[in-house]
């Protein structure tokens, strides 16, 4: 049987945005933030979900930001800039990979594995053991539905459990993915409003300094009684070397952080918020 949660035909529930498929890691993330009495949006771009969000056609977003062993995604920090969207929120999420095939398919039946290159990749530990052709997909979820609607039963995917609940398949090697510990960060997104919320405890936000020596180490070296989690640069892409720099920093209340921020304004050239929230587990 095929996964009969929530796929969203309420005009009740809220719409989130996703980039990826129905059964994504995006969408098990949407889940553990929002519930699963939701409706989800899938979109082909990172940029397709804050448009998706800036244009009211989801009540808000959700995008992945970094991940514990590939780093940043720098990409979605210049569309969190270009959109001007607030950051309501994040998710942690493990990244489990799991092989999985029609119900009735055993291992020695499987002659390929069709799935996203990165699934692969995070794989490839377990792959290199099998005599397996590896076929490089668009989406995970994406090949799990393939696989099903198509029955295929030489082919083999790797995908989320959430995928294989929806699609009808068998997880046939659970967690083959090398790494254990692998998680992703996800940032919620919706239109900015100015909200903050009064457990808010942190907050994510970038800013442009002089392009001289010692510029950087003076707005770090005035922050004082917070936490700076997360310090990213990425470029400006109209000024040849200069840089934005993003932060996340952590705080114990709300008068932390405002004393910080008025500090940072007073050495930086250009300073925006994406958005004050509470943090991710």
């Amino acid at each position: 049987m095929a996964w009969s949660g929530f796929l969203g035909n309420n005009a009740n529930m809220q719409k989130i945005a996703i980039q990826g498929y129905t059964g994504s890691f995006h969408h098990i993330a949407a889940n553990l933030y929002f519930g699963r009495d939701i409706e989800i949006l899938p979109c082909d771009t990172f940029r397709a979900v804050a448009a998706a969000v800036k244009q009211g056609d989801a009540d808000m977003g959700l995008m992945a930001i970094e991940n514990s062993i590939a780093g940043s995604i720098i990409p979605n920090y210049c569309i969190l800039q270009d959109e001007n969207l607030q950051v309501a929120g994040e998710v942690y999420l493990p990244i489990k990979q799991n092989l999985m095939v029609l119900p009735d398919v055993e291992l020695e039946d499987i002659r390929e594995v069709e799935s996203h290159s990165m699934a692969l990749l995070q794989c490839i530990d377990y792959l290199d053991e099998h005599n397996w052709k590896l076929i490089e997909s668009e989406d995970t979820a994406l090949s799990a539905k393939h696989i099903a609607q198509n029955g295929l039963r030489h082919t083999a995917t790797i995908a989320s459990e959430l995928a294989a609940e929806m699609y009808g398949l068998k997880i046939i090697a659970p967690e083959i993915n090398t790494i254990k510990s692998n998680y992703t960060r996800f940032m919620v997104l919706k239109r900015y409003d100015h909200n903050i919320d009064e457990q808010a405890n942190k907050a994510s936000l970038y800013f442009k300094t002089d392009h001289k020596e010692g510029s950087l180490l003076k707005a770090l070296s005035c922050l004082e009684g917070i936490n700076l989690s997360k310090l990213q640069s990425y470029p400006i892409p109209s000024e040849p070397w200069h840089y934005l720099f993003h932060i996340d920093l952590e705080f114990a209340c709300l008068d932390d952080y405002i004393r910080n921020l008025t500090h940072l304004q007073a050495v930086t050239r250009e300073i925006h918020v994406y958005g004050v929230y509470k943090s991710g587990k």
